[in-house]
This record gives structure tokens, sequence and C-alpha cells, in this order.
């Protein structure tokens, strides 16, 4: 028996307008740019909810309705929870339908997708608390397996799980890392009792999320038979698919042919009579641990780097990351909820993500992502309104 286990990341961060240095002391709003740029967070929301999560969260509702045996896996940060609240009711709506089916498991994370865990604990642990609550809120469910931001992970995360009862968590099958050993098994945490380890299978997942419309790959194009093929051939008790649900639709284009891919997978996936669909807690549910993995550095599906480069890798960032979790006591001490909001709003990964200035491939991708013109307008517009903030927080305590 082999298992698919499909797990897909739902995440809208609010983008810094073009905040600047005159705007310090005089404008509290950093996230409400309302031009046609692409730093309207609202315009974004609408647009990747119309492209991406309205047709996919259809097609998945259909699959499930046709295959009773498929199973899935989501997480959703709080921030892009907000925001399809407010501007794609539609999209959050057909999610919460098809969570109620019953056959779709929702993982726990940061409400803020932030970096909290490798520099405030109780932050983080804040920050999973009301995430928690949140998705209770919508779906009626409570989180059994837990996904750090950016899939990042090391023991004492792992350790961090098994205290508060997690029954898994998900990080990158990263080959340095797994040496001889493949990802497709489950794994045991060091230094951990119960919590139990999924790793990616990043060639098989970005074979789809990354791989699927370049016709310089040489596999191009990619079909549901291939794919089926590789898939059966694989050894190990489970594929772990984990990705962006942007994939489908808007970082795939749905004249790529993604969705038609996505549409007849299920089918070519259960010719295979040995295959079936699991969610992680069904996974680790089934399958005993092949071995214990020790990850004693941060690892994150991020880059070819695989680390926190992406988002602390030049002094901008570091610069950026230091300053916003310096902040911390004054924000609690001012117990102000207005300014509490905007300090972990903040906190979110995207901001120092798009200050990054690595080149050559990863470049091209850091690119792809940010709304700005460069790594160093990210960086004054961040700044500058960090400025602000700070001021604030001063004149409230």
């Amino acid at each position: 028996m082999k298992s698919i286990c499909f797990y897909f990341q739902v995440h809208q961060p609010y983008r810094v307008k073009k905040y600047r240095v005159f705007d310090i002391g005089n404008d509290a709003e950093y996230f409400n740019d309302r031009s046609e740029s692409k730093l309207n967070n609202r315009l974004i929301a609408e647009k990747v909810a119309n492209k991406s999560y309205i047709p996919t969260t259809k097609l998945l509702i259909e699959l499930l309705n046709k295959h009773p045996n498929m199973h899935i896996s989501f997480s959703f940060s709080g921030i892009a929870l907000e925001q399809l609240e407010r501007y794609a009711p539609e999209a959050l709506d057909l999610f919460k339908q098809l969570i109620d089916t019953g056959r779709v498991e929702v993982l726990g994370e940061t409400y803020y997708h932030s970096l909290a865990f490798f520099y405030s604990p109780l932050e983080f642990e804040a920050q999973v608390a009301k995430h928690r609550d949140l998705i209770r809120k919508h779906f009626g469910v409570w989180p059994r397996v837990f996904r750090n931001t950016e899939l990042s992970y090391r023991n004492d995360l792992g350790a961090w799980a098994d205290r508060q009862g997690y029954v898994g968590i998900l990080a990158e099958g990263w080959d340095p890392i797994l040496g001889w050993r493949s990802p497709n098994y489950v794994y045991q945490p060091k230094d951990t009792e119960n919590v139990r380890l999924l790793l990616k299978n990043y060639r098989f997942s970005d074979d789809i999320a990354f791989r699927f419309s370049s016709k310089e790959w040489p596999e191009w194009p990619l079909t549901t038979e291939k794919f089926g093929q590789w898939v059966g051939e694989a050894e190990g008790d489970t594929i772990n698919l984990f990705m962006d649900y942007e994939t489908f639709g808007e970082h795939q284009w749905e004249d790529t042919g993604i969705f038609h891919f996505l549409r007849q997978l299920p089918d070519e996936l259960f010719k295979n009579p040995g295959i079936d669909f699991k969610t992680p807690s069904q996974v680790i549910q089934t399958y005993a641990p092949r071995d214990e993995v020790d990850i004693p550095h941060t690892l994150t599906w991020a880059d070819t780097d695989r680390d926190l480069t992406a988002w602390t890798g030049n002094p901008m960032q570091r610069a950026a990351i230091d300053a916003i979790y310096a902040m911390e006591q004054d924000v609690l001490l001012a117990n102000d909820g207005r300014l509490l909001e905007d300090w972990r709003k903040m906190q979110t990964s995207d901001h120092f993500y798009y200050m990054c200035t690595k080149w050559f491939a990863d470049g091209d991708v850091h690119a792809y992502f940010s709304p700005y013109e460069s790594p160093y307008d990210a960086y004054i517009a961040y700044m500058n309104a960090l400025s602000d903030l700070r001021m604030r927080v001063e004149k409230a305590r």
C-alpha cells in the first residue's frame, strides 16, 4: 500500500504600501494602498480568489464527491482568512463546504505567517493559539498536525509540538538531512516521544508547483500518466505532495492545463489498487516511523539553500526583523489592541522575503513574488512604517 498525502498552503500577506518618510507621524495606515498597484491588498485577494482559490476549490469538491476515498489537507494563515472574509467571501464559503465533507484536514500554524518561533517563543505560542481559535470559529475543527511558516523546522520545534500534543509536524525532505533515507516514510523527530514527522517529497511536489509549465524542463509536458507511473515506481509508504494552493491558476495559469491535470490525477492514481489518498493524521495513524531524524539547524522549503536566508540573508533583512521583535516588550506594555495588531502584521515573513537580494534562480523567484520594484524599495517602505509604529508605541506608554 502507498498513500498520496496532498497538503496545500493558503496565505496572503498584508503588504506594506509605499510608505514614505514624510508619512511618519502622519499616517498610521500601513497596509491601505488604494491605488491600482501590486500593493493593493483587496485587489490582490480578489484576483487570487478568482483565478485560483474559487475554481480550484470547486474542482476539489467535485473530486471528493466523485472519489469517496480521497482525502486532502490544508493550512490557512489567519491573515489570509481575514482577507477572504472581507474581500472574497465566496472563496471562504467554498473552503467551508470543502472541509464540511469530513475528508479534509486543517493544520495548525502561526496566525500571522511569522517567524516568531525563532525570535520570541511567547509570541509564537500566542499566534498559534489565536490561529487555533480562528480555525475553530470558521471550520469547527481542532488542528492535530502542525506546519510552521514556510515549512521551517528544527529539532526544538519538533519537541515543542510533542509537548503540545500534536500527532504530527511537517518539514522539507531535504537530501543533506536525510542522507540515504527517503522522504516517503514517516519519521520520529529527535528527542520526542509521540509526535511524528512528515517530509515533503520536493521533487514530485515541485514538478507540479514549479516545473509544470516549463518547456525547458526535459519532462515537459507533465501528464497524469507520466506522474502516475513515477508515483507507482517510487519506494516508500507515503508520497507527500506539499505546495502553495496558488499553484493552481495563479502560479500555473489555467492555459497551462494545470486544472485538467488536477482533475484527471485521482483517476490515474486510483488505477493502481495499491494507492490511496490520506491526510497527514491518517498517514501517521497507518504507518510506523521508519527512523529518527535529527535536524539541529533550521530547515525550510525555500530556495536552493533550504534555510532562513531567504528572510535573513542580508543586512537589510536582519535589521528589519531584529527591529520588529525588539519592540515586543514595549508593544505589550502599551496594552493597545490596534498597536498589537499592527505590530503582528509587521511580523509576517513576506515583508522580509521581499527584501531578499539573492541572484540567479533564487533571485528570479523572489522578484516574481515581490510587489516592489526592488528589495531596497521593500526595505524603505517597511522601515518607514516601522518608525511610525515605534512612535505610536512610545506615545501610548
